[in-house]
């Protein structure tokens, strides 16, 4: 190979190699992390302004290996293969100018790994790790039952149900008191805090993920009224017991008088019922 060649050569591998640095990313395989709501849209961008005459855009979900979309430039085509797949069925959307491609109301089972295949002279790829999240409940702040022994302690749960890949926190003011966080469970979440009944401080207990955090805020004295004691139930149980000894007067009283204003023929007619039984 003569010297021109060989300079023309590493001039054009340089223009290629700055070309794809500069539309692709120094490292183009890269692997971009993307989170999400699940319901919401995510658009998963080539980083292309426009398409060129002869590129070949072909997007792929890894965790299936199967082709979801393409774009064909050279053929004027622009295809999105979601016919016999559930899991994308009518939600892809294809850019015709740029190649990237658009989620609409994702799903939990389209987490996972895409592919990017962008075939301009050569084939470059990039990588996108999409993380849908389960929309979060709202924390609810239940007072401890099983801790009413204590007369100067109030004892709280903040709780949330049926939960994945998310943390549960109690704040005081600005300060991060105590922390739970579960990744791969689908339970019932707890933290508990204890106050006491003439705390004056603010608490706040947060649920959040990665994406979206909701916040309860702590009233003290509607979450930590005084649990009863004995001596509280004992004028109760009695209004209890004088309640149950007029009801049973009552039904005394009425069954007597019925009994006593019965014709003497349905009284016998039921004593001989109750004799033929016997």
């Amino acid at each position: 190979m003569s010297e021109g060649a060989v300079s023309s050569a590493s001039v054009y591998f340089c223009l290629c190699n700055i070309i794809a640095n500069s539309v692709f990313g120094a490292d183009a395989d890269e692997v971009k992390s993307v989170s999400v709501m699940e319901g919401d849209s995510v658009t998963l961008h080539t980083d292309l302004t426009e398409l060129q005459t002869d590129d070949l855009i072909q997007w792929k979900f890894v965790p299936h290996a199967v082709l979801i979309a393409e774009i064909n430039k050279h053929a004027n085509l622009s295809s999105i293969y979601d016919d016999d797949d559930v899991s994308f069925k009518g939600r892809l959307q294809l850019d015709d100018q740029t190649g990237s491609l658009t989620i609409t109301d994702i799903k939990i089972t389209n987490s996972g790994l895409y592919k990017l295949l962008i075939n301009r002279r050569r084939t470059y790829s990039k990588r996108f790790n999409v993380t849908v999240y389960a929309r979060l409940p709202v924390p609810v702040i239940i007072r401890d039952s099983s801790q009413c022994s204590s007369v100067s302690k109030c004892v709280l749960l903040c709780s949330v149900m049926n939960v994945t890949h998310v943390s549960l926190s109690w704040y005081k003011g600005k300060s991060l008191l105590s922390s739970i966080c579960v990744s791969d469970l689908n339970i019932r979440l707890s933290l508990p805090l204890e106050v006491e009944y003439q705390d004056t401080n603010t608490y706040r207990c947060v649920f959040n993920n990665l994406i979206i955090n909701h916040t309860q805020h702590l009233n003290i004295t509607q979450h930590c009224q005084q649990c009863p004691s004995p001596q509280q139930l004992y004028p109760l149980l009695g209004v209890l017991a004088l309640l149950l000894i007029i009801f049973g007067i009552c039904f005394y009283c009425c069954y007597a008088r019925r009994t006593k204003t019965a014709p003497d023929h349905l009284v016998n007619s039921s004593i001989t019922e109750m004799d033929s039984i016997r």
